[in-house]
């Protein structure tokens, strides 16, 4: 006879947090939100831990190189998409890994027997005022001029007026050679009050700009997540099929750690992929699996070798698993058991095994609860689709600015290898859906206002740390009724009164 819980499942929205004493001391500005990545033994610390506990999802329309960027920033770690060609994610990797805080390339760059109508439209597709003039138009041509804002009227010139007969030409223009440390470009952008500066190499060809704005933005990243060369670190997904091929292009590249990419993790083709890894690299060569919604899932890859263990089946907004194939649990109680589970392994083995939980987030005070239930990091997918730094496209719906966003299951990825039960190479059927989200901006103001309600209700229950809130976390179920009563109720909102006009 088959196994029923006796009690139902439960999502984030079901529970609330409890305030405990709160001290002088609790305040935001002292909270500490770093957290593990990979296992690590008691008393030891983690080869891998990351300042905040946000990872991006392992999904064609969230996590792609520049994605990685922004996000290692701010301290969290992307996980580029595994469903393209191994070598087209390895360059994704080598990118993110060779990209030097403070040197851009040059994404806006016109041939000097252009006009400055093409300035104009460049500069309105970019959004960038300062254009390389390269002989042959790339960011890596040589350098003949710059045009900026202050080179041309847009009143008194024709819009036929070629480029070469008001750029500032190289031989006006202040730059650096290549190999140039950024402290001392930055030095040559004050002394000389320049807005940029651009690094030649021997050639003097165009090799990055060093901006004056960047200066600040620079500053404003103190928690930013780097390697021990002070490269940001990046990490990517890898299937059950090609991994022998994927994953030695991936270490090769420089990933830092890597994620098996799978709807269902309780699965021997998940032992097979970490054997692979353990065995060709030992221990040198990260690697997290997943996904799983209970305990037996939990031991089997955490027994397995996983360097962290990813929970969630169905929870996700684009996913619809549970209504195809009637599989999945709800969030709330799988990150419950997990870490009940996640407790259990490490009083036995002295080994720590994070846990990720996938899915399910909805509002930003759920990271909150799902911190408070026992995960170490949250992996996002909707979330940070909505962003700027996302690879897809800003359309405009119904008079709203909306991004696109859809699912590896979905007919869109056809992401096959990530629902593989060992038959054939295809997608039977659909997991996930294409869709829309609402369009939110940029990441960095986004996770700061994410991340300061969550340091705000860690302060309200007394906790500095994810570890302390983990311990002092007092939860409750709340009924329908507490849910409405939750928001806001009986009051005609301002917003509805513009409507009824």
């Amino acid at each position: 006879m088959a196994y029923f819980y006796e009690e139902p499942c439960h999502t984030f929205s079901e529970y609330l947090l409890v305030p405990g004493y709160s001290s002088a001391e609790c305040v935001p500005a002292n909270v500490s939100l770093q957290t593990p990545v990979v296992r690590f033994k008691k008393g030891e610390q983690p080869e891998l831990s990351m300042n905040i506990p946000l990872v991006s999802a392992v999904m064609q329309s969230v996590s792609n190189d520049r994605m990685a960027i922004a996000l290692a920033k701010e301290g969290g770690i992307s996980f580029l998409y595994g469903s393209q060609p191994v070598e087209k994610q390895a360059e994704m990797v080598g990118r993110v890994k060779s990209y030097k805080a403070g040197f851009v390339v040059s994404d806006s760059n016109i041939r000097m027997d252009q006009t400055l109508a093409d300035v104009l439209d460049l500069k309105e597709k970019t959004g960038h005022s300062t254009v390389a003039v390269t002989d042959d138009g790339t960011p890596n041509g040589h350098l003949l001029g710059i045009v900026t804002s202050r080179d041309y009227r847009i009143s008194r010139m024709s819009p036929e007026e070629k480029v070469f007969t008001f750029m500032t030409p190289i031989d006006k223009i202040i730059y650096a050679e290549e190999g140039v440390s950024l402290k001392e470009a930055n030095n040559i952008i004050w002394d000389n009050k320049l807005n940029a500066l651009p690094i030649l190499d021997k050639e003097r060809r165009l090799a990055a700009f060093v901006f004056r704005k960047d200066y600040d933005s620079h500053k404003g990243h103190p928690l930013e997540l780097l390697d021990s060369h002070k490269r940001y670190v990046v990490g990517a997904g890898v299937n059950t099929r090609d991994y022998e091929e994927r994953i030695p292009a991936l270490v090769e590249a420089g990933a830092d750690i890597l994620c098996i990419d799978s709807s269902e993790g309780y699965t021997e083709w998940q032992k097979r992929t970490i054997d692979y890894v353990r065995k060709t690299y030992g221990n040198s060569v990260k690697i997290g699996a997943g996904n799983v919604v209970d305990r037996d899932g939990f031991r089997f890859l955490a027994e397995a070798g996983a360097d962290f263990v990813k929970i969630g089946i169905g929870g996700g907004s684009i996913c619809i698993t549970r209504e195809t194939k009637g599989i999945g649990r709800g969030q709330a109680t799988a990150v419950i058991e997990v870490a009940k589970a996640r407790d259990e392994y490490f009083e036995e083995t002295g080994i720590y095994v994070p846990i990720c939980s996938d899915g399910g987030i909805v509002y930003d005070y759920h990271t909150t609860l799902a911190l408070a239930m026992g995960c170490d990091f949250c992996m996002l997918g909707r979330y940070f689709a909505r962003f700027d730094e996302s690879p897809t496209n800003k359309v405009m719906i119904n008079g709203n600015y909306m991004k696109e966003y859809w699912g590896e299951g979905s007919a869109r990825a056809r992401n096959w290898q990530r629902y593989d039960l060992g038959g054939e190479k295809k997608l039977s059927f659909e997991e996930g859906v294409d869709s829309y989200v609402p369009y939110a901006g940029n990441l960095h103001d986004n996770v700061a206002l994410t991340l300061n309600k969550v340091r705000s209700t860690m302060c309200n229950c007394g906790a500095l740390s994810i570890p302390e809130l983990q311990k002092k976390a007092r939860l409750t179920l709340v009924s329908s009724v507490s849910i409405v009563e939750g928001g806001a109720h009986d009051v005609l909102l301002k917003d509805d009164m513009h409507l009824m006009k």
